[in-house]
């Protein structure tokens, strides 16, 4: 899965075609026609609302995708808090990787398309954590 560049178009696409739904079942949940659900397909975006009741009929969280690119392409410069002022909005900790993820690095590292200092360096995962999954993750691989 490449989390730079998401079409979740296709993406909602290949899972209807893994979950064998009926397009006239997916037209009726979503409330639209067959052209609406086939310009879906080929739309790189799609609106919230939309999102949100693809991922109710094809039990699939499709925007952890969104938020998996947040935690690996966004700054890791930790935002000064003002300790003054609160938000209303709930924070989440960055810190909690998928399994995805988790496969996302460890390619890159075992294919040798980055070394593990840049994977570090470039998606700001700490060392440790780095050298947890190898010993964890690839010692499951190799079975």
């Amino acid at each position: 899965m490449d989390f730079k560049n998401i079409h979740i178009g296709e993406m909602i696409e290949k899972r209807v075609q893994e979950t064998n739904i009926d397009v006239n079942r997916i037209c009726s949940f979503l409330k639209c026609t067959e052209n609406e659900i086939q310009q879906m397909y080929t739309s790189k975006s799609i609106d919230s609302y939309t999102l949100l009741r693809c991922s109710k009929l094809l039990k699939y969280d499709f925007f952890r995708i969104y938020s998996q690119h947040i935690l690996l392409f966004t700054s890791s410069s930790r935002k000064e808090k003002n300790t003054n002022e609160k938000s209303s909005f709930p924070e989440f900790r960055k810190n909690i990787y998928t399994k995805e993820i988790i496969n996302f690095i460890l390619e890159t590292v075992n294919s040798g398309k980055m070394t593990k200092k840049e994977v570090i360096n470039t998606y700001k995962i700490p060392k440790t954590t780095l050298y947890k999954w190898i010993n964890k993750y690839n010692k499951n691989t190799k079975k």
